[in-house]
């Protein structure tokens, strides 16, 4: 097979199979869910705005918790009398106050301000992560086997 070919296969769908998603992608109408673990992910360029959205954050918070992190233990290397002979809350250096009570309250920061994020973006693209509330007959029960 050519490339020609190949291009030509593909020109066939016509700009009515395609449907919209809730998250701004496009899927074929005939898949109304798209198996996203088949789909080729690539976090430098995501395929929808969604997920353009939601890295932003994911990369912004990552480099905030890099700088909560790693920025203590940083700046003890290039001011080490700084960071040991300053004391705060009754007599703790300034570089065991930063690493051990600082860094742990941000990471829970962060992961809290991404939950409330992820909500509003959710909100934004029309996503739901609710349970359908009608089971089909004869669903699978908690243990595997069939309800009776």
């Amino acid at each position: 097979m050519t490339t020609d070919d190949t291009d030509a296969g593909s020109s066939d769908r016509s700009e009515t199979d395609v449907a919209s998603e809730p998250d701004g992608g496009a899927v074929d109408a005939d898949r109304q869910h798209p198996d996203y673990l088949d789909e080729e992910i690539n976090l430098f360029r995501p395929a929808t705005p969604f997920m353009r959205d939601n890295l932003k954050m994911i990369f912004g918070l990552f480099a905030a918790w890099l700088l909560f992190i790693f920025g203590p233990v940083t700046a003890s290397y290039f001011w080490p009398a700084f960071m040991t002979e300053t004391r705060v809350l009754g007599g703790y250096p300034l570089n065991f106050f930063l690493t051990a009570l600082i860094a742990p309250a941000a990471a829970l920061v962060l992961a809290a301000f991404y939950a409330w994020y992820r909500d509003r973006l959710d909100e934004k693209y029309g996503i739901s992560h609710a349970a359908e509330e009608d089971e089909p007959a004869g669903a699978a029960v908690a243990d595997g086997g069939e309800e009776e």
